[in-house]
């Protein structure tokens, strides 16, 4: 400055807040030490007269927009050195020397012909220091005919703007809904005329200068007071000032011509303005007054105020002027603007605040925190392996750094600040909420058994039911912990839902993929809203950036489409009877499941998808110890460890008489049961027919393991004795026998019974005995379908009995002579039957299930009926066993669920027997095989002694019939590798019932 200068006193540094004219600037002080603003003055340039912009009913002098904007754009937000050369005291006016660095902003005003030079004020001394070489310049500005002084015809008229009426007074001219309309979301150029409080602006919107003021849409600063006289209100405010920074009041409409005259001659009281109310107009007005803008606009409120956005430049970039008042300190967050802008920016506008009040910064000064039950949680981040699920925003984590077997092995953890749909509680009859089990689902495939990290973040007290916590009643309530969770190795194609990039609200960077922000991208839940000072997720800012994605996907919660809906059958809830029912849709075949609950060792609830239903299940011949005895809590954990909600494969044996399904269970190829019984935790269970159980031989191998190791239940295990863990001993389960008719052969190895003695049997035909069978029904009236149980009257006795039509004329029914397809439920045989011998069955008859069980000849492989020898095998069975007076005893040896699937047979469970006549060595089983007419199955690696005995004796029957080269072996040996179950073929009557 002392360059400058030159040996002058009187020289300030300062810095451009406006410029008002082509010949005027508003400059501030560098630093203040008063509170509020700093000082500021107004200089008009010494001895300069540029053109005159228009003002209110006026219009531009010429050249008056192009002179401010070459004076604007060179100084505005510049440091500038000025001194005051003289003052006219009559307009309240200082002239002065204003110097751009080095170089003389009067000078380069004068040199590009946007001012004229006066050559001498009124008095004495009112002049420029430099007066003779602006004249010097002016005089070369002519010659060139820059500026002002274009020579170019009709220049002077094409720089004098057409403005329309808003900018020259008349708001009410405005359209402010058209304008919305036309600029809804996008940029407007413009430039900040006034600031009327930190939070309301006025605007030329570019390029046709319609002049507006504009309300920052989800703020507002503190009110700057009223003026005190009504006149000046009215001469310089398009809207009413006096909302005193009410930050939930609307703005007011503009005034009217009435209000504006009544105003001009009463007196209005003066409000002084609201703390921090000048220092929040300084910040706006250093900013953006005179600057160029972008004005994005929101929305309009019910007085056709305009409300939007203000961006400002600053370098490369474009300032947010809500978020930046906010972040200072300088306005509050306004929920009824803020609801008109996108969420992005409204949820930073709401984190800003609530940094601004944690440091009472400004206007929040006095601010008192309301009371909250959230608590931070400091230093308790942990690894470990997620053992549940429990919903889509709550898991169980094994916590690797606490020792297995201990209380605080496993940690329930609430993810932060998200919200699931409730998943609903089956035994309160809860159901879930839409999208529960899906996000849940969502969860289990991509988190059980990984390792992820916790970083624990806050507790909060929940009440037990609907209402608030009381403070002096802590029983009603419980405490919830809550943290983010990560993914260390994310399955495929997560990164897209959720990228671990974002940045959080701590600044930190995430050590994985983030479980909260995973589930919220996926449109599965929704990002609570805290209130004031609750402590929230660490990664707040990304899990709201991840619902947005959502919400704009429609994904899950956010879609409008209608919700997935599941219908699971609890079997685990219904009575035995139903379970029982359900048997044969699970017996003997590998059936994908869930493990949903361990609720016990070696009992499980487990969820089979294909199905549709929960079951009860248990390991065949394996128990562990009970809830009171040592080591139960150890064979639960393990279970919990390796299987629950696991993907898993069961297979059924039987069903016991509380409903529980009992079998095998694998889990990616190992047998749990095995891993149980290797482990010291469960024993085997002889009086279980071993022969029904899968890998039998593999029980039997890790109990002797156990045992010789002395693991576990087996600590005091003494060779030769038996530790019976308090259960006494039972006697081993004997084959289930049933007496049975034959009722229909389909090959050699297939066969229809009825059981002696079934009360049903003779219910169902004192029914059909009784029955008033009509004439035959008009075509239309009654039109059965594939799968309906109807009355058909049996071909060969004329006799009517309960079937189920197997196939239906296509089209339906065009005469009384179109045949149907029926199964006869009671016998098991088919036939063609034409529509005028089919009647509507009464649901009474109808309610009883067949009759007729599907068996097949155990150990034996039988010829098919299209292979030789397979209508041999038919008519040899047939032979020896048709006849009403012909009675069996069936020994069950399994049930194969998969028999019921092969046309002609049903929908039943095929029992596997072997068949005694009268005499107890004698079988048909061994009859077909002495005979030739099939042979042995290929026998296991690992047998039980008794079923080793059973097919010694049947291997010599084999024999037999190999030496006397009858039936198959006429021609010697046969193959005997082939596969071990027959195929499946089409059935062939034999000759009906008897």
């Amino acid at each position: 400055m002392a360059a400058l200068a030159a040996g002058r006193t009187g020289w300030y540094k300062g810095r451009v807040k406006a410029v008002p004219s082509g010949d005027s600037l508003v400059v501030t002080a560098m630093a203040s030490n008063r509170p509020g603003p700093p000082p500021e003055k107004t200089i008009t340039l010494a001895s300069l007269i540029a053109p005159r912009l228009a003002r209110r009913g006026g219009i531009d002098e010429p050249f008056a927009w192009e002179s401010r904007e070459f004076l604007r754009k060179l100084c505005v937000g510049k440091e500038v050195t000025f001194r005051v050369e003289y003052a006219v005291p009559s307009i309240g006016r200082e002239f002065g020397s204003v110097y751009l660095g080095d170089k003389n902003v009067a000078i380069l005003v004068v040199s590009q012909g946007w001012a004229k030079v006066r050559e001498q004020g009124q008095q004495k001394g009112e002049a420029s220091p430099i007066l003779s070489e602006l004249l010097r310049l002016e005089e070369q500005a002519k010659q060139q005919g820059v500026g002002r002084w274009s020579k170019v015809p009709g220049a002077a008229e094409a720089s004098i703007r057409d403005l329309p009426p808003s900018a020259i007074g008349d708001p009410s001219n405005l359209d402010a809904m058209g304008l919305l309309a036309a600029n809804k979301g996008k940029p407007i150029e413009g430039i900040v005329e006034q600031v009327r409080d930190g939070s309301t602006v006025r605007v030329y919107l570019l390029p046709d200068f319609q002049f507006v003021q504009v309300f920052i849409a989800g703020i507002q600063s503190p009110s700057m007071g009223r003026r005190a006289v009504a006149e000046t209100v009215v001469e310089t405010d398009l809207t009413s000032d006096d909302q005193n920074g009410d930050a939930s009041a609307e703005p007011r409409a503009p005034l009217t011509s009435a209000q504006k005259l009544s105003a001009s001659t009463v007196a209005a009281t003066e409000v002084s303005p609201d703390p921090f109310g000048p220092e929040a107009k300084h910040f706006t007005e250093v900013r953006c007054l005179n600057r160029d803008v972008r004005i994005v606009l929101e929305g309009v409120d019910k007085f056709s105020n305009l409300i939007g956005s203000v961006y400002y430049p600053e370098g490369e970039t474009a300032k947010d002027l809500a978020l930046e008042l906010m972040e200072n300190g300088l306005a509050k967050y306004v929920e009824w603007s803020a609801n008109m802008m996108e969420d992005d920016a409204k949820r930073r506008l709401k984190a800003a605040e609530l940094e601004a009040k944690k440091t009472r910064l400004r206007i929040w000064t006095n601010y008192v925190p309301p009371a909250t039950s959230s608590k931070a949680i400091r230093d308790q981040n942990f690894t470990g392996k997620v053992v549940e699920v429990v919903s889509g925003d709550c898991i169980v984590v094994a916590d690797d750094s606490v020792p297995y077997g201990s209380p605080l092995a496993e940690r329930r953890v609430n993810l932060s600040s998200i919200r699931c749909p409730k998943i609903g509680n089956p035994r309160r009859d809860e159901k879930p909420a839409a999208y529960a089990r899906e996000a849940r689902e969502f969860l289990r495939t991509r988190l059980i058994g990984k390792q992820v990290t916790v970083e624990m973040e806050y507790s909060r007290k929940v009440p037990m039911a609907d209402g608030a916590i009381a403070a002096a009643a802590p029983a009603d309530s419980r405490v919830m912990d809550f943290g983010s969770v990560f993914l260390m190795s994310p399955a495929k194609g997560d990164g897209d839902d959720a990228p671990a990039a974002l940045p959080s609200t701590a600044g930190s960077q995430p050590p994985g993929l983030n479980v909260a922000e995973l589930v919220v991208g996926r449109g599965f839940g929704s990002v609570i809203r805290h209130r004031d000072f609750e402590e929230r997720s660490n990664y707040y800012d990304a899990l709201l950036a991840a619902e947005l994605r959502a919400i704009s996907g429609k994904k899950g919660i956010h879609s409008a489409k209608d919700p997935p809906v599941t219908h699971i059958q609890d079997l685990t809830m219904a009575p035995a009877k139903k379970a029982r029912d359900f048997l044969h849709f699970l017996l003997h075949k590998r059936i994908p499941a869930i493990v949903e609950y361990v609720l016990s060792g070696h009992r499980f609830k487990l969820l089979i998808p294909k199905e549709t239903c929960s079951i009860a299940f248990s390991f065949s011949g394996v128990r562990c110890p009970g809830r009171d005895e040592p080591y139960s809590d150890e064979a639960i954990a393990v279970m919990r460890r390796k299987i629950m909600q696991r993907d898993v494969e069961i297979e059924v044996e039987t069903v016991d008489r509380t409903g529980t399904f009992l079998g095998s269970l694998w889990e990616s190829r190992t047998n749990m049961a095995v891993t149980l019984v290797e482990a010291g935790l469960a024993k085997l269970q002889t009086s279980f027919g071993a022969d029904r159980i899968p890998d039998a031989h593999l029980l039997e191998q890790a109990e002797q393991s156990a045992k010789r190791q002395k693991l576990k239940i087996w600590e005091n295990y003494v060779e030769g004795e038996e530790v019976s863990n308090g259960s006494a001993p039972v006697e081993n389960k004997q084959k289930e026998l049933l007496e049975v008719v034959i009722t229909e052969v389909l090959n050699g190895g297939k066969f229809y019974v009825q059981t002696v003695g079934d009360q049903r049997v003779s219910s169902i035909q004192k029914q059909l005995a009784s029955l008033n069978i009509q004439e035959a029904p008009v075509i239309g009236a009654f039109n059965p379908k594939k799968g309906d149980a109807v009355l058909a009257q049996f071909s060969m006795d004329n006799s009517w009995n309960r079937a189920l039509i197997v196939n239906a004329p296509r089209g339906g029914v065009q005469s009384s002579n179109d045949r149907f397809e029926v199964f006869y439920l009671d016998y098991g045989n088919q036939e063609l039957v034409p529509y005028n011998q089919l009647r509507p069955i009464d649901a009474s008859l109808s309610a009883t299930p067949g009759l007729a069980q599907l068996c097949s000849l155990a150990f034996l492989k039988v010829p098919s009926l299209d292979d030789e020898l397979g209508t041999e095998a038919a008519q040899f069975l047939s032979e020896q066993t048709l006849g009403s007076s012909l009675q069996f005893k069936a020994v069950i040896e399994e049930r194969d669920a998969s028999g019921g699937k092969v046309k002609g047979q049903g929908t039943g469970t095929c029992l596997v027997v072997t068949l005694f006549t009268e005499d107890p060595e004698d079988s048909i089983n061994a009859a077909m095989l002495k005979d030739g007419l099939a042979r042995l199955e290929k026998r296991k690696k690992w047998e039980s002694k008794e079923r080793k005995v059973m097919l010694n004796k049947l291997e010599e029957c084999q024999e037999e019939a190999k030496t006397g080269r009858r039936g198959m072996w006429q021609y010697g040996d046969v193959e005997s590798d082939d596969e071990d179950l027959l195929p499946p073929v089409a059935a062939k009557k034999t000759g009906g019932r008897r």
